[in-house]
């Protein structure tokens, strides 16, 4: 209890993105309730369990969970856009799940229902009890009731569980653990749509917004982490932004020594960043034995990125097919708030073969 108010845990957890998922609430000490969904989303099942907990649930609520796109929306009052611009993002399209969103909004605004956000997979006795009711409900596809805490419960979320809501992920199912802190992904597009692959202007540029960017995003999380997989472009200039804003820098590669087949200079400046990278995580021991591999082991790198990320900014133009698949990805898995688009300047020219 927070005086007469009334904490209760939620959370949620999918074998697939969709896949399988199953949601999960509990009062700490008191009744919990867990449920399936046949083929569903990260995003939903934490939806789902916070709107079965506040439909249950009577009197004043203090809301704990460990999903940034459910807290964000209250405590930044996303939902305030969304209704006056009639069921719009920011960026002007549908709000992505709005039939939970909607009656979820209706249910926090017509009680008395606060939120807070609490790391997942951190020591939260009752986070985890969340967490592995909304597990077992995934894997089991049954419901589960009761009036106090569970003797019985499932395993918690590991590698072998299902792949969980970014915000609480400690371990993905490649069995690479990912950085601790709020992490922040950047990446978008190549040399080729930013003016070329030597240094220009307009490098510089980029370079400069993704720095006042990512110091901004540190004020509003000390812990933040950027995350970068180091490709020519916009990868290698956001890390280069976060090493100059002092912001602690996670490289992921797909697979070992990536830059073998750069040109001398490029080879250079990725050793040199390589060399201020606070960690290293390389998804796959073996080096690609073609392109198609190579492609391969890039496809899950992205895929590993959009599991393990709570914000991303994607530099893109709109038109780079490639990269409007990762952002679709991104805002199914983040939710459409999470995910910032920064246009490159329209007057920049394409610049060369590619090295």
């Amino acid at each position: 209890m927070n005086g007469d108010r009334t904490r209760v845990y939620t959370d949620g957890a999918c074998t697939g993105n969709p896949g399988p998922g199953g949601w999960a609430w509990i009062v700490p000490d008191g009744p919990f309730a867990a449920g399936p969904a046949p083929d569903t989303t990260n995003q939903r099942m934490e939806l789902q369990a916070v709107l079965e907990a506040v439909t249950a649930l009577h009197g004043p609520l203090h809301v704990v969970s460990d999903s940034t796109y459910v807290v964000n929306c209250f405590r930044d009052e996303w939902w305030k856009g969304w209704l006056k611009r009639g069921w719009l993002n920011s960026q002007k399209k549908p709000v992505a799940n709005r039939d939970l969103w909607e009656p979820l909004i209706d249910a926090v605004t017509s009680g008395d229902v606060e939120f807070e956000w609490v790391k997942g997979h951190a020591g939260d006795r009752w986070n985890d009890y969340a967490d592995r009711l909304a597990v077992e409900a995934a894997f089991t596809q049954r419901s589960r009731t009761g009036a106090e805490t569970p003797t019985e419960i499932g395993e918690p979320d590991t590698a072998k569980g299902p792949a969980r809501v970014p915000g609480s992920v400690a371990r993905d199912p490649t069995g690479r653990e990912a950085p601790t802190g709020h992490r922040l992904l950047v990446l978008g597009l190549r040399p080729r749509e930013l003016g070329g692959y030597a240094a220009t202007e307009a490098h510089d540029g980029l370079r400069r917004t993704l720095r006042e960017i990512i110091a901004a995003k540190r004020e509003m999380h000390p812990d933040l982490v950027v995350m970068s997989g180091l490709r020519l472009g916009t990868e290698l200039i956001a890390a280069e932004a976060a090493v100059a804003a002092g912001v602690r820098l996670v490289a992921v590669l797909p697979y070992p020594d990536p830059q073998s087949v750069w040109p001398t200079e490029s080879q250079r400046r990725f050793a040199g960043i390589v060399a201020a990278a606070d960690e290293v995580i390389t998804l796959q021991a073996k080096v690609p034995a073609d392109q198609r591999a190579a492609r391969g082991a890039l496809g899950r790198r992205n895929s590993w990125f959009v599991r393990n990320s709570h914000e991303a900014i994607v530099v893109w133009d709109h038109h780079d097919a490639e990269i409007g698949k990762v952002v679709a990805s991104l805002r199914a898995a983040l939710g459409e708030e999470q995910v910032w688009v920064v246009e490159p300047d329209p007057h920049l020219a394409g610049g060369g073969d590619p090295p």
